[in-house]
Formats: C-alpha cells, sequence, structure tokens
C-alpha cells in the first residue's frame, strides 16, 4: 500500500513476460504421451507398431443405405476409385499401405494347384453386373468382409494409415475437401481414434480462447452486481489475467508442451484466482465508510483474512501439486503448474489488491457506498436469505447432520457404482461429425478401432543350442560306426553365413549338406542324410508360425475372441493361410482350412508373395516367423469394453494354455488408453489420499486444536463424498476430468472451512458467546463465502455451451462443487458446532483485550 505504483509495474512486467512467451506454444493432444516414454506397456506398443509395420489409421466410410445395391454401383464405386487415388497424394498418407477396394487384390483359382491375384478394382466398374461382381469376390474373401465392405454392401471403407497422429486433423480436412468435389448421393464419413484425438486438440484450444474468457466475463458481471463498481471489481480480474498469462507463459517458456490437460489451467485457475479477492473485496465493501481512510480499512481487512488466505491458498495449492504423485507426466505438469498459479494468485491476492485499493480516489469509493446501497449491507436478499438460513441451521443443528448423513449414505452408494471408462471419441457432443461417424461405420462395419494382440515364440533363442546338441549326436553317432564327417562338417559351418544370422547360417549349411549328399560314400550317406534332417527340422522349428498345430491354435483362439460382444471381427495369418489354400485346392468352402504339414503352409505364404501386396503379410506375421499378430477390431474405443477383451483373452488362455515357449502381449491405441486410464485412476486415489492426510496436518496446525483441525476436513470430505456419489449414481463415467476435479474439490472445499472456522473462532474471542458469534458469522462472512461460490459457480457455466464434453463436465461440476462446498461450509459447520457447542466454544466472559476490541 505505500508503494502501489511499484506493485502495478512488477505485475505488468511479469504478465507481458508470461504473455510473450505464449507464442511458443507446442501442442501435444496425443493420450498416449499420458505414459512415461519409457513406460513397459508404451514400450511393449511402440515396438509391436514397428515390429509388424503397423501405423495409426483413419478410417472414411462411404455409405448408402438407401440404394437397393447399396454403394456396390458404378457411379459409387467410381467416386470410392476417384477418392482413394486422391488420398493416396496426400503428404503424409503412406500411399502403399492404403487399404481399400482400389488398392487390394481378388484371390481366386485359376486351376487346380494354381492362383491368381488381380485387382479387385483396378478400374471403376462400367457396368451393374461389374459392380455386383466386386461385392461378391469381396464377400468371398474373410479378410475383407466387415472390414472393407459392410456384410449387407451399403458401406465400404478406406482405411488411411497415417505418418503421424499430429498430422491426422489437417488429412482428414484435406479428406474432405476432396468429397465435397465428389457428386455420388453417398454419405461420407471419417473418423478413427488418431482423428478424433487431433481434432479435440484443434477444437480444445478454440474452446480454451472462447470459454476462458467468457467465463471471465460471467465472473465480472456478477462481481459488479455484488458490489456495484466496475472500479472495484477490476482488480481481481486484472489480477486473475495476470495469474492466468504468467503460469501459462511460464509452462511454455520451460519447454513443456500444452497437453489436454494442461490446456485447461486457464480453466481451473481463473476461479481460484478470484477466490481471496472476493472475500478482501467483500469485506472491505462492507466496513469502508465515505471519510475514512481506506488504508486503515484494508489494513484491518488484511489483518482478518491473511491467516485464513494463506492457509486456503496453501492447502489448495498442495491439492493440485498432489497430483505430482501420479504416474502420468501430463497430470504432474497441470497439477504443479496450477499449484504454482494459486500461490501467485495468493501473492498478487495480497499485494496487488490492496494497492488497487488505496489508490482509489475518495469519490471512487464514496460512490462504491452509495451504489452500494450502503450502510446498509444486512438489508439485501443474499443477507436475509443466509440470515434465515442461520436460525434454521442453528434451530434445527440435527435435523441439518442428520439430512447430510443420509445424503452421505446415498453418496456411498453412488460410489461404490463408479465406473472407470473414457473414449476420446466420446470427448465430443453427440452430433459432432466425428460422433456421427463413429456411430454409422461402427453398426455398418466389424469396428474402427483396434487393437493388437502379438503371439511371441522363444524358440529362435533356444535352436542355436538344440542344432548344436543335435548335430553334435549326429557326429558322434557316425564317429562310433568309424564314419569320419567331422571335418567336411566344420569345413561347411566355416563357409556358411554367420552364425549370428542363424536362419541363413541355416539356409547355407542346407544348401552345402545337400551338395555333398551326390557324392557320399555309402558308409557316410546316412549321417549325412540325418544332418539334412536335423537342419530341416530346426528350421520349422523357427518358421514356428508356419506350424499347422500353431495355426489352428491362433484360428480357436480368434474365434474365441471374436465371440466377445465387444469384437467385432479378429484378422489373423490364420485366415490369410486359410483363403490361399481354399483357392489353391477347389475354391469351396470345404477346403477353408489350415492345410496339414508345414511345408503346405510354406506353400500357401509363397504363393501369397506373389500378390501385389505381398508386404501384407508381415502385418501378421514377422519375416523370420517368430511372432504373430492378432489385429482385434473393435465396435467400442471405451476402456471398459477394451479391458473386457483383454480378460477374456486372459481367461481362454487360463483354459487353453499357449504353445509352449509362447507369450501373449498387447498393443494398440484401445489398450494403450487403457493403461493410461488405469495409471491414473490409481494415481490419482494416491494423490487425493497423501494430500488429505496433508490438508489435515495443516489444519491442526493453523488451529491448533484436534477438534478445530477435524472439524476443518468435514466439508473437504462431505463435498469429495457426494460429488463422487452423484457421479455413481446418475451413470457418469469417471474419467480423465471427473479425476482431476478432486484436486478442486479438495482446495476450494477447505478454502470455505478455513474462513469459516477462523472468523467464528475470532468472533467467540470477542464476544464469548456461542450464538452472537453465529449470528456474525452468519453476515459479512458467510456472505463472502456465498458470493464466492455463486460467481464461480455460475461464472462457469458458459462451459455447458462448449462443443466439447470435457468441457461441460468441468462447467457443471464446478458449479456442483460450489455449492455442495458452500453449503457444508454455512450449514453443517455451524449444525456440528452447535451440537458440540459446550466442548468447543461453552460460554465465557470475552478476554479484556478482545472486548475492548470489540468496543471499539
Amino acid at each position: 500500500m505505500t508503494h502501489p505504483r511499484m506493485v502495478f509495474i512488477a505485475t505488468l512486467l511479469m504478465t507481458l513476460l508470461g504473455t510473450a512467451l505464449i507464442p511458443l506454444i507446442q501442442i501435444d493432444t496425443d493420450p498416449e504421451n499420458m505414459l512415461p516414454a519409457d513406460q513397459q506397456d508404451r514400450v511393449r506398443h511402440n515396438l509391436i507398431k514397428a515390429q509388424f509395420n503397423l501405423h495409426d489409421m483413419i478410417v472414411v466410410g462411404v455409405v448408402n443405405d438407401e440404394q437397393a445395391n447399396g454403394v456396390f454401383t458404378p457411379r459409387s464405386l467410381a467416386g470410392v476409385h476417384r477418392l482413394s487415388d486422391a488420398i493416396a497424394d496426400i503428404d503424409g498418407v503412406i500411399r502403399r499401405d492404403l487399404l481399400s477396394l482400389a488398392t487390394v487384390d481378388n484371390i481366386e483359382q485359376a486351376g487346380p494347384g494354381t492362383i491368381r491375384f488381380e485387382w479387385m478394382m483396378n478400374t471403376p466398374p462400367e457396368t451393374q453386373a461389374q459392380a455386383d461382381a466386386i461385392r461378391k469376390a469381396t464377400l468371398d474373401l474373410p479378410l475383407f468382409r466387415d472390414t472393407l465392405i459392410s456384410g449387407d454392401g451399403e458401406a465400404t471403407a478406406i482405411y488411411v494409415p497415417i505418418e503421424s497422429k499430429d498430422q491426422s486433423h489437417r488429412i482428414a480436412g484435406e479428406i474432405e475437401t476432396i468429397i465435397a468435389g465428389l457428386e455420388t448421393g453417398d454419405d461420407y464419413h471419417i473418423t478413427g481414434l488418431p482423428v478424433a484425438e487431433d481434432t479435440f486438440g484443434v477444437e480444445m484450444f478454440i474452446q480454451m480462447a472462447i470459454s476462458a474468457p467468457l467465463a471471465a466475463l460471467v465472473i465480472f458481471a456478477l462481481m459488479w452486481w455484488f458490489f456495484r463498481s466496475v472500479t472495484l471489481v477490476i482488480a481481481p480480474m486484472l489480477m486473475a489475467f495476470a495469474v492466468v498469462l504468467t503460469t501459462m507463459g511460464s509452462l511454455i517458456g520451460l519447454g513443456y508442451t500444452v497437453h489436454i490437460m494442461s490446456s485447461m489451467i486457464p480453466i481451473f485457475l481463473m476461479p481460484i484466482a478470484v477466490v481471496d479477492s472476493v472475500h478482501i473485496i467483500s469485506e472491505f465493501a462492507d466496513r469502508y465508510r465515505p471519510g475514512r481512510d481506506a488504508r486503515q480499512t484494508m489494513a484491518e481487512v488484511m489483518e482478518h483474512l491473511f491467516t485464513p488466505m494463506l492457509y486456503t491458498s496453501i492447502t489448495s495449492a498442495v491439492g493440485f501439486a498432489s497430483l505430482a504423485f501420479t504416474p502420468i507426466p501430463p497430470v504432474q505438469v497441470f497439477g504443479l503448474f496450477v499449484a504454482a498459479g494459486i500461490l501467485l494468485a495468493f501473492a498478487l491476492t495480497v499485494i496487488f489488491i490492496p494497492a488497487y485499493t488505496v489508490r482509489l480516489k475518495p469519490e471512487r469509493l464514496a460512490a462504491l457506498q452509495q451504489s452500494a446501497n450502503r450502510p446498509a449491507p444486512d438489508h439485501t436478499l443474499l443477507a436475509r436469505g443466509l440470515a434465515g438460513l442461520g436460525r434454521l441451521t442453528l434451530a434445527r443443528s440435527k435435523l441439518v447432520v442428520g439430512a447430510f448423513a443420509l445424503a452421505l449414505a446415498a453418496a456411498g452408494v453412488g460410489i461404490s457404482q463408479i465406473t472407470v471408462n473414457d473414449n476420446p471419441v466420446r470427448w465430443f457432443q453427440e452430433d459432432h461429425r466425428i460422433r456421427v461417424a463413429d456411430r454409422v461405420l461402427n453398426e455398418h462395419f466389424a469396428g474402427t478401432y483396434s487393437a493388437y494382440l502379438r503371439l511371441e515364440s522363444d524358440v529362435a533363442a533356444a535352436a542355436p543350442a538344440a542344432f548344436e546338441q543335435r548335430t553334435n549326436d549326429v557326429l558322434r553317432e557316425a564317429e562310433s560306426e568309424g564314419v569320419n564327417i567331422q571335418t567336411a562338417w566344420q569345413s561347411m559351418r566355416d563357409n556358411a553365413a554367420d552364425p549370428d544370422d542363424f536362419s541363413a547360417h541355416l539356409d547355407d549349411l542346407a544348401l552345402a549338406v545337400d551338395d555333398r549328399l551326390f557324392n557320399a560314400s555309402d558308409a557316410a550317406y546316412p549321417h549325412w542324410q540325418a544332418m539334412l534332417e536335423v537342419i530341416d527340422e530346426i528350421r520349422g522349428q523357427l518358421n514356428f508360425f508356419q506350424r499347422p498345430e500353431i495355426l489352428r491354435y491362433i484360428a480357436d483362439f480368434q474365434a474365441a475372441l471374436a465371440d466377445s460382444p465387444q469384437v467385432g471381427k479378429v484378422n489373423t495369418l490364420a485366415d490369410l493361410v486359410r483363403t490361399v489354400y481354399r483357392e489353391l485346392r477347389s475354391g469351396e468352402a470345404e477346403d477353408y482350412r489350415i492345410p496339414d504339414s508345414r511345408r503346405a503352409v510354406a506353400q500357401t505364404l509363397l504363393s501369397f508373395q506373389g500378390s501385389h501386396r505381398p508386404h501384407d503379410l508381415w502385418r501378421m506375421v514377422t519375416q523370420d516367423y517368430q511372432a504373430a499378430n492378432l489385429w482385434l477390431q473393435l465396435s467400442s474405443g471405451d476402456n471398459q469394453d477394451m479391458q473386457a477383451v483383454v480378460d477374456r483373452a486372459r481367461a481362454y488362455v487360463q483354459a487353453n494354455p499357449l504353445p509352449e515357449g509362447v507369450t501373449m502381449s498387447w498393443g494398440g491405441l484401445n489398450y494403450i488408453n487403457v493403461v493410461w486410464q488405469d495409471a491414473m485412476v490409481k494415481g490419482m486415489a494416491q494423490s487425493l489420499a497423501v494430500a488429505w492426510v496433508v490438508v489435515a496436518v495443516m489444519m491442526l496446525i493453523l488451529f491448533r486444536s484436534l477438534v478445530f483441525g477435524l472439524l476443518a476436513m468435514v466439508p473437504l470430505t462431505v463435498s469429495i463424498a457426494l460429488i463422487y456419489g452423484v457421479v455413481g449414481l446418475i451413470g457418469k463415467y469417471y474419467d480423465m476430468p471427473i479425476a482431476v476435479l478432486s484436486s478442486l474439490t479438495l482446495g476450494l472445499s477447505v478454502d470455505f472451512a478455513i474462513h469459516f472456522i477462523e472468523r467464528s473462532r475470532e468472533f467467540y474471542r470477542r464476544t464469548g458467546r456461542f450464538g452472537e458469534s453465529m449470528r456474525a458469522m452468519f453476515q459479512e462472512p458467510a456472505r463472502a463465502i456465498s458470493r464466492n461460490a455463486i460467481v464461480i459457480a455460475v461464472g462457469f457455466l458458459p462451459l455447458l455451451a462448449a462443443p466439447l464434453v470435457p468441457y461441460n463436465t468441468v462447467g457443471i461440476f464446478l458449479a456442483s462443487i460450489m455449492a455442495a462446498s458452500a453449503l457444508a461450509s454455512i450449514m453443517l459447520l455451524p449444525a456440528i458446532m452447535n451440537i458440540a457447542r459446550r466442548l468447543i466454544m461453552p460460554e465465557r466472559t470475552p478476554a479484556p483485550a478482545a472486548a475492548q476490541e470489540e468496543g471499539s
């Protein structure tokens, strides 16, 4: 208050510095980054993608449910062909892996024992008969049915592999531009997790630029309504913007990317930043009288409010800083920077607000009194309502406590019904184009969501030792019969490929032994023949996933998974082998099976490599045949559904053990979402528990009383229980925004409780009577708490108009948190204190100093 100009300059410079750093922003909307880069499941997921050359995909659907032939008309298929060619030329699209009717082969028999691969739709059909032939051929191929075309023929899909997920929104936009030039009469839809996540990121920042200022405007209007002074109310708004801009600038300047979580920092900081200011302005407006020194009045206000404001700020900061205990980097960054913003807001509140207020001209302060109808602040509607609420609470204390107890019992039931679930596609409103596309395409196809189940054999690790043992047995047997093949064998080993490439080493040895058989002596021939058999057997073991029995296990496994209601289809190597084998044999359904020998399996795979897309084989199996990939198509991106599939796979393996030496592991965006969601839930629960304990200890220190310390925790505990009870009772999923809001509940609930208890103890020291203390509490202190709750609750209701569900969630739950926190603080606390008044505030004579202060 002595150097206000210095305060203003310092605040301005700090804000300008933070604002100047904001253009350096780097955006990250990838939920995969919810996990640390070295997290085991994420590492495995990326390994599976690299191992099978898998890419994130955008799904483009073409639907026509009005024509009898669906999309299988010359006009529609010509549009599909044009669209496929145009998409392939988009920068960032992996052209050779594009999957559509225009880029895949038709597999059919060319004669007994031969097979023909021809483009399914190299050129668009010119007649309906040609279009019908394409439909029949595609439906005859299990690999494409319900993946590339729907069973009813009403839809076809184009799977667009992309180089990077952060390009998906741009690529989707370019696809939409291409579609706008097609006049086929079909409906086009674009969906997929990558485009949903990237589009959310783009729209998220648009909404942040709209919602945060709109919320600030509403808060400003409400504060003006309460205090009727634009000049006075503008101070906390300026301070709030300074806090938000400085905090976000610091985050960006320190090199952190702005993730989905950190993008919400302004939304969370805006209400918290003005909380203490409302307390200061409220008491200042009640205390100030024309002609009185503003500096003296502000000094008195700060004397009363500094300690509770300090502790409420620290406890709120602790609540958010506890998020650092979660194993999710973006949540850690979010929690720590919100905590830093809260402490910055406190510092500015106790420096900037007093400096600003005392610099106001006397006529401005006089106008404050006149416009606010002073000196009768107790006659406002809010004041009369709170006074009546106070009388009711004290007269019916047991009833109030009983009502809250019943509410807590109901909340307990609700909490037991909470379901942890999330789905990035559901971050959009029901009528959003991505949400509509997701719904339509998953009705027509096996599923637009992908998960990968890798089966991997350890044969390669054990094969060299087994090979050495088996060949040494042959050498010893030959030696026992007086035949020396050791020297020739060693020469072959020396001339063969490097043993580090064991498969190539065996290939060279097989050729060398085969040549040796032509001129081997009668005595040596059986031993060289035995050596060749060992080599062939070891080579067969290395080609693990060419074994018929292994492929049959995969076929049975995929059938069991496909029976799950969450799984639309499972695509595996077994499908490809059975399809090619059917065409090599007769082309009839009875030959759609796994061959009986490994050589026959190898022949089918060799035949497929004569197709136009031989590389598709390596998305199902590694080139050394040591690992196989099961591609699961799911019609839902919900974590609960993915978890159900994982559980079903685990149950199947328990009942039908994997082949010896085979391990199972999961990958895919759907599975990664399950992993980070589980980590988030456990981490949030841990951080909330830690924060609760820390705050409880702080309350004991603040009040130096076990009773009052525990009392301060009542509104916090009740508010959290009620909020999460409602979440469970209404069937709302426990998702990312809900989890993070627990920290806000902790901070704001204890904020109101600290103010209520600290001020009530202050009044009790002055009066020595509980009743008089409570009457005083339901005047200015209760008004400040209520104004805070109303300002924040109503101020953030504009978030309900945002087209993004997480913003809607934050808006409605902020309002709910405010209501629950305020009611618990100004009803439940005084009710409990009234019931236990003889224990905590017995009637007594006030201390002389307090009485003298009261008299003054």
